[in-house]
Formats: C-alpha cells, sequence, structure tokens
C-alpha cells in the first residue's frame, strides 16, 4: 500500500496568518473550538472541511501546539483591543441614540421591550 503524497499542503500562511489552504478559514478560528473542547467531527462540519483537511490541520496543530498557541493569544489580544476600541470610540453615539424620544407608533413596542429587559434582569 503506497502512501499519499500531498504536493499541496492544507496549512499555509497567508496574510491572515496560518490559514488552510483553498479557504479564508484561519487556524485561529479553529483554535476558538479546539480550546473549547470541541471534536474534531463537529469542527470539520462546523467550517464545511473535508476528513483530510480537519486531520491534516489538527495533526498541524499537534505538531506546532506552542507556536500555534503563541500566534493565537495574539490574535485573541488584538482583537479584543480592536473590540474595546470600537466600543470606546462609538460609546457616545450609542448613549445619543439610547437617549432619543420613541419614534411615533412605537410606543407599544418599546414598553414591551422594557418589560422583557426588566424580566430578565431580574432574573
Amino acid at each position: 500500500m503506497t502512501e499519499k503524497v500531498n504536493p499541496q499542503p492544507t496549512v499555509v500562511r497567508t496574510s491572515r496568518g496560518l490559514s488552510i489552504a483553498g479557504t479564508r478559514i484561519t487556524l485561529y478560528s479553529i483554535m476558538d473550538c479546539v480550546n473549547a473542547s470541541w471534536p474534531p467531527k463537529l469542527i470539520r462540519d462546523w467550517f464545511s472541511l473535508t476528513d483530510e483537511q480537519i486531520n491534516d490541520v489538527m495533526d498541524y496543530i499537534k505538531a506546532h501546539r506552542s507556536e500555534v498557541e503563541a500566534e493565537y493569544q495574539v490574535v485573541v489580544q488584538q482583537a479584543d483591543e480592536t473590540r474595546r476600541y470600537w466600543q470606546d470610540r462609538n460609546q457616545e453615539h450609542f448613549d445619543r441614540i439610547a437617549a432619543l424620544p420613541p419614534k411615533p407608533g412605537q410606543e407599544k413596542i418599546r414598553a414591551k421591550l422594557q418589560a422583557r429587559k426588566a424580566q430578565r434582569e431580574s432574573a
């Protein structure tokens, strides 16, 4: 029996970082699932990968765990910083919108929304 030789690697480095060749899926997205203890079959199905792709990705992560984890932590930190930046930048705008009076005809839906919020907060 001959072993299949794949001349094209499944895991490649792109401008987005470590990615699955031929897709826009990064290993950092896969790492979210791995760190959440998802089984490989669920990850495969979630990202619509082939058996070969998920096996290659899991093998790559296993072989290069410390490097992948270090890059993953940088990506997570950058994403958090970006989220906080935009939240802070837009907070005044969000507050201004929240303070606007309801548009005519929306009184009932706003009252229902407020009741749901109060119910959720008391639970």
